[in-house]
């Protein structure tokens, strides 16, 4: 049983003034994102406006050094102090829990989780939401590694990762495969952080989780499945991002493979 669960969130009716009748909560982590956040606001609302979607995005910032707040706080003066919501973190502390922080200040029913450097293209938004629609998801995530959306639909193109060199799509690959041979998780990608989740369903799991940094994406998914929350995928395109350094490292990638070990063990 889920205890955030309500009777508008077991429905596919929202209470939203738009034809969707939903309302989509972007949560978009940053550090050092100044050069990115305005393109990718700018696309989040191109992609909401043409859709006729109602929406917001919360900016958790990590007390970035390069200016990122106070480009944040110009946006919410050119899209309004309701679409671009900036709360601060003292410093760096983790992105599961910057997905916690948010999670405080978000007034959709559905919550979009995706990183700030261009990685994700919001382009693909609008197809986790049919998607979401036609078969009354709990969560949409995207995949780089299906051709296919599953549930199946007609519009969906093979997804794939664009900029990384072989030596960074072999550890992905492997760490994929790894997940996938001793978790059995039901999912394609489980190191992708571009999803689209039900807001009791996401508070609900969050709950539920223990990990921090990349670890916590792939036990959001392990738990989502074990809680028997139903999942879609949607193969999207990954781009390496354009401004600022990768922030995965050596000790990530031990972590992660701890992570397994410990979600193998307990979940």
């Amino acid at each position: 049983m889920n205890p955030f669960e309500s009777n508008v969130s077991r429905n596919m009716q929202g209470s939203f003034a738009s034809s969707d009748t939903h309302k989509y909560s972007v949560i978009l982590p940053t550090y050092n994102e100044r050069k990115n956040l305005p393109v990718i606001v700018w696309l989040l609302a191109k992609t909401f406006t043409e859709n006729q979607l109602e929406w917001e995005v919360i900016v958790v910032d990590d007390n970035s050094p390069d200016g990122t707040q106070e480009v944040a706080k110009q946006l919410a003066k050119v899209y309004g102090e309701d679409k671009i919501v900036l709360k601060p973190r003292a410093g760096k502390l983790g992105l599961g829990t910057a997905y916690i922080h948010g999670l405080n200040f978000v007034t959709g029913d559905f919550v979009i989780i995706m990183d700030a450097d261009f990685s994700h293209h919001p382009k693909f938004i609008p197809q986790f939401i049919r998607l979401q629609k036609a078969h009354n998801l709990d969560i949409v995530t995207g995949t780089r590694y299906r051709s296919t959306s599953t549930p199946y639909t007609s519009e969906s193109k093979p997804g794939g990762v664009h900029g990384w060199d072989f030596k960074r799509k072999l550890v992905s690959r492997g760490a994929n495969f790894l997940a996938d041979t001793v978790l059995n998780p039901g999912v394609s990608d489980l190191t992708g952080s571009f999803r689209l989740y039900r807001l009791p369903v996401l508070r609900h799991i969050i709950t539920e989780t223990v990990s921090k940094g990349y670890v916590f994406q792939m036990e959001m998914m392990v738990r989502a499945r074990a809680l028997g929350y139903s999942v879609g995928e949607v193969p999207i395109t990954f781009v390496d991002r354009i401004f600022g350094d990768s922030k995965l490292g050596a000790n990530e990638i031990v972590s992660y493979a701890k992570g397994v070990w410990t979600l193998f063990t307990t979940v």
